[in-house]
């Protein structure tokens, strides 16, 4: 089985310099271009279904590598991004640190690992991807899949799945290249990413 692991294009929140997060963001411009550069570059790899983050940004980049690939689309509400920012959602960073300095602060310290209010905490944020990466890749029906979410899930599933540590960089429409042999995943290969330690 192949799995492809995809984050999605750029997102009005990165332009603007938001709290992002769960906050429900469209792909700007620049982002359903580089969406439609990552159709063209995974043409011809056999991509039979792309599992998708309900979140709009991840929608939009799945649209996009569906009308190009002609594959199945299939939301999972579960490989949405983490709630990481509380009640600082959706908020210019810079407005943050003047209303709620304090919030701001615990993000700078420790961006994994807070308790900024109103936030996921990370085990129950880990609980969750585990169990919906988890349920993706034992679904054996296709040879084939894309999986289409966020820097913080994909992180997450690096990290405390495949127990390959962190990410140095993951841009943009970035993906990692999974190879499924019984039940031993190994990266192939990574585009737009790199981890901060190869294991391949």
């Amino acid at each position: 089985m192949k799995i492809y692991i995809i984050r999605h294009g750029e997102t009005t929140s990165d332009v603007e310099k938001r709290y992002g997060g769960d906050y429900d963001d469209h792909l700007t411009e620049k982002g359903m271009n580089q969406s439609r550069q990552l159709a063209d570059k995974l043409r011809g790899k056999g991509i039979q279904i792309i599992y998708h983050s309900s979140r709009i940004r991840a929608t939009e980049t799945a649209h996009i590598l569906g009308n190009v690939l002609g594959a199945e689309l299939k939301a999972v509400d579960d490989i949405r991004e983490r709630n990481n920012y509380g009640i600082l959602t959706g908020m210019l960073k810079s407005e943050a640190l003047k209303k709620y300095p304090e919030e701001a602060e615990k993000l700078m310290a420790d961006n994994l690992h807070h308790n900024v209010k109103g936030s996921e905490n990370y085990e129950s944020f880990k609980r969750r991807i585990m169990s919906a990466f988890g349920g993706i890749l034992s679904d054996d029906s296709h040879e084939t899949i894309a999986i289409i979410s966020h820097s913080g899930p994909i992180s997450c599933f690096v990290r405390e799945y495949l127990k390959l540590g962190e990410f140095k960089h993951i841009g943009d429409c970035g993906f990692l290249e999974i190879e499924k042999n019984n039940k031993r995943l190994s990266i192939i290969s990574l585009d737009n990413a790199s981890l901060e330690q190869e294991h391949f």
